[in-house]
């Protein structure tokens, strides 16, 4: 049975979103106009907008138009060029096969999955409160760094250019700085949700297989695209429980701990060993044991 989505966890993405902060490169972009220096300040955080100036209204002058000389022609569109048409081999028919078996269907929607698994409800609120305290510690430097942008300004008087312009550069040095710590935390909370989200994921792909043949199912839709269809058919509700039963809880990465360098220490799996094994395969031994079955779909929650 194949199974392939139209995308990747509809319902997950309020997790992704609940995890994943306003991007710093945005808030650097939008310094000039928000005056917070390319910080990424919370909205409840931001000051007010300074009052447009007063438009001076300038009265249009009009302009010659420009005068076309008498001797050239006018342009005229091109025709498409005439290309050379070579010859196809013609196509013959087929031998008649074997027709495919009749289509017992199923449906269940991936959101409802999501919104009844225990390990996404947990990975959603362990994602989230780093999520809200990333958010307050961005806070804090900013407001921290606009108290010494304000001390520099009241001495700015008592000061000589060098060490105003030296004092500037340590503020500056120090928003970089912060900028840097900011963007790779959110990074690695980012990772962390993908972490946790991929392990449910790739259980679900099971999951969904088992029930489905558990029922003599053959081909499963996703109920958002199906118009019509009875109780019998939806393997949503079985399919969470299933989902509880077998994966309660999710491997979360500490949040001092970077997934990309847990990735590199070897200590587990990766998804580059995923995709090794898929091009490479486990190898003739393993292939010789493993009894031939047809190849599962690499997820049924994303687009291929």
């Amino acid at each position: 049975m194949s199974f392939f989505s139209a995308a990747r966890f509809m319902a997950a993405s309020a997790l992704l979103a609940s995890v994943s902060l306003p991007s710093l490169a945005q808030a650097q972009s939008a310094q000039p106009s928000s005056g917070n220096g390319g910080w990424f300040v919370p909205k409840t955080a931001q000051p007010a907008p300074a009052p447009a100036p007063h438009a001076v209204r300038r009265v249009p002058v009009a302009q010659p138009m420009p005068q076309q000389d008498g001797d050239e022609p006018m342009q005229q569109p091109e025709a498409p060029p005439v290309l050379p048409q070579p010859p196809i081999p013609d196509s013959p028919d087929l031998p008649k096969a074997a027709p495919p078996p009749a289509a017992l269907l199923g449906v269940i929607s991936i959101p409802t999955v999501m919104r009844l698994s225990s390990a996404a409800a947990e990975a959603q609120r362990v994602l989230g409160e780093r999520r809200d305290k990333l958010a307050a510690a961005a806070q804090k430097e900013q407001a921290g760094w606009r108290v010494e942008q304000q001390k520099l300004q009241e001495s700015a008087r008592t000061l000589t250019s060098d060490q105003i312009q030296l004092r500037e550069r340590h503020l500056q040095e120090r928003r970089a700085k912060a900028q840097r710590d900011f963007a790779n935390r959110a990074r690695i909370i980012q990772e962390a949700a993908n972490v946790s989200l991929n392990q449910i994921e790739r259980e679900l792909v099971r999951i969904v297989r088992q029930v489905a043949a558990s029922h003599s199912m053959n081909l499963v839709l996703h109920s958002e695209q199906v118009a019509l269809h009875v109780d019998g058919q939806d393997i949503t509700e079985e399919t969470a429980k299933v989902l509880n039963k077998i994966l309660p809880h999710v491997f979360i990465p500490a949040e001092d701990v970077d997934p990309e360098v847990l990735a590199k220490s070897g200590k587990m799996p990766t998804t580059a060993d995923e995709d090794t094994t898929s091009q490479v395969g486990p190898g003739p031994a393993a292939d010789a044991a493993a009894p031939q079955a047809p190849a599962a779909p690499a997820s049924i929650l994303r687009k291929h």
